[in-house]
Order: structure tokens, then C-alpha cells, then sequence
């Protein structure tokens, strides 16, 4: 079973909110994984107008469909794009956005040849640099420090808090 597929919605490939961050499912692992990254078109040309925006768009419905990798939301801003999107544990971030910048690539010069011929002469679409942030739901540092540092709790500790727990008859 792959990632829940989410629906395309106007604002971006999915309207994103706090439901598209469903739980994915494989073979032995459950997971919730989101990436935000920023890549920007080779040169720094401003490139994406609207029809190459719309290619683009296009473009990562396949890539949803084909690989599994969930566009929650585009942004373009002339010169760079930012994805909001979410993949299996198997594919690391950089392997995400390689899929990503590859495919689109080569669709967009695929569509609009003169690009390739006039603007971009060096055949690449988008630049080698590339920001990836990871997304998490409710969850920052501090969190994941106090989660570390409580697995270590004495057996006393441990009974203490199980007897506060039946207060709330959980």
C-alpha cells in the first residue's frame, strides 16, 4: 500500500492543511514524513511564467502518480520553487527532489525547446543548489530532546507517573 494520495487542489497540487499529513503505510514501517525544499532555475533566470508554471504543475501530477511522492503545495516565484511534499522512508530527501528536478526538467524543455536553445545553453533546467527542510507535525527540538532524555527514567519514576495516569482512569 503507498502514501495516501492527496487531492489537487487550486492553490497548489493540494491545498495543504493538517489532514494531508496523513499516516503513510509499507511493508514494516508506518510513517509521516514531509519536506520543504526550495530549488531555483539554472543562472537564476526568471523563467517560471505561467505556462511553465503550469507545465510544472502538470508535471508532478505524474510524478504523484508514478512515484508516490506527495506534492502538498508548489509556490514559484520567478526565479525558484518551493514543494511542500511527502515520500516513502526508503527514498532520502535528495533522492526526492532529484526525481523532482529531473522529470520537470525534461518536460519543460520537451515544451518549450527554445528555452534550452536561448536562455539555459548548458542543457540543465534547474541550478545544483537546493534548500531541504523537514516538516514535522507539532514536533520541534525541545520535544525530541525531552522524548530522548525521558527514556532513560528510573523504574520508580516510570510507576509513579502509571499511578497518576489511573487518576484519569486511562
Amino acid at each position: 500500500m503507498g502514501i495516501p494520495k492527496t487531492p489537487f487542489g487550486k492553490g497548489g497540487l493540494g491545498d495543504y492543511n493538517d489532514d494531508s499529513m496523513e499516516l503513510g503505510k509499507a511493508p514494516h514501517a508506518v510513517y509521516k514524513i514531509r519536506y520543504h525544499f526550495v530549488t531555483a532555475v539554472k543562472y537564476r533566470k526568471v523563467l517560471l511564467k505561467p505556462e511553465i508554471e503550469e507545465c510544472i504543475r502538470e508535471t508532478m501530477k505524474g510524478i504523484n502518480e508514478r512515484y508516490e511522492i506527495i506534492i502538498d503545495e508548489l509556490g514559484f516565484d520567478g526565479d525558484h520553487i518551493h514543494i511542500f511534499c511527502g515520500a516513502k522512508p526508503q527514498y532520502s530527501p535528495s533522492q526526492v527532489l532529484q526525481v523532482i528536478k529531473s522529470i520537470t526538467a525534461k518536460r519543460v524543455f520537451r515544451s518549450f525547446p527554445r528555452i534550452k536553445e536561448e536562455e539555459l545553453w548548458g542543457g540543465e533546467f534547474w541550478s545544483d543548489g537546493k534548500y531541504i527542510g523537514t516538516v514535522g507535525d507539532a514536533t520541534n527540538e525541545e520535544v525530541i530532546k525531552r522524548y530522548i532524555r525521558n527514556q532513560n527514567i528510573s523504574k520508580s519514576e516510570m510507576d509513579r507517573r502509571t499511578e497518576q495516569l489511573k487518576l484519569f482512569k486511562v
